[in-house]
């Protein structure tokens, strides 16, 4: 009996939690913030985009001593991802900075990433791989080319030749 006894002891103990969890008002919990800077590492001059998600607050700033204080607008009709861009100081040392998102004012969610400045960063536009060309490279590339393309038809004569 005692095992019965502590069986119906248990369940009413369910019960009365259900029963305090139903009738107790939802709150609305807002998610972290996370925020970011792209790209990560940057020559300077070079523009990055900001973005905070998870404020509860319609509006938010990026400030660093790379690049000063950007206001973030939002970036849906929910607000729920604000974003800007910044372009880094020319004169911007390298090394690492920290850039702090505070959301709404002041007592606001706060977060803090960081950013690299480094005089070897990667070139933006056709994926920083195109600097200059200069004739060499050019005609090192078409000579292999046209011999890569001269074997290729020899071997098929060759083929077709022998079994005729």
């Amino acid at each position: 009996m005692p095992a019965t006894r502590t069986r119906y002891r248990l369940v009413g103990a369910a019960a009365a939690t259900l029963a305090v969890t139903a009738v107790t008002p939802a709150t609305v919990a807002h998610a972290n913030a996370s925020a970011s800077v792209s790209p990560g590492v940057v020559a300077p001059g070079s523009r990055i985009s900001l973005s905070v998600t998870g404020c509860s607050a319609r509006t938010a700033r990026a400030s660093s001593s790379a690049f000063g204080d950007v206001q973030l607008s939002p970036g849906n009709a929910q607000a729920t991802r604000l974003s800007g861009s910044a372009i880094v100081f020319g004169s911007a040392a390298t090394g690492s900075y920290p850039v702090t998102f505070q959301c709404g004012g002041t007592g606001g969610e706060r977060v803090t990433v960081t950013l690299t400045v480094s005089l070897g960063a990667a070139r933006g536009g056709l994926g920083g791989s195109v600097d200059t060309v200069g004739t060499a490279p050019v005609a090192i590339g078409g000579a292999l080319v046209a011999s890569a393309l001269g074997a290729g038809l020899w071997v098929l004569r060759r083929r077709r030749e022998t079994h005729v």
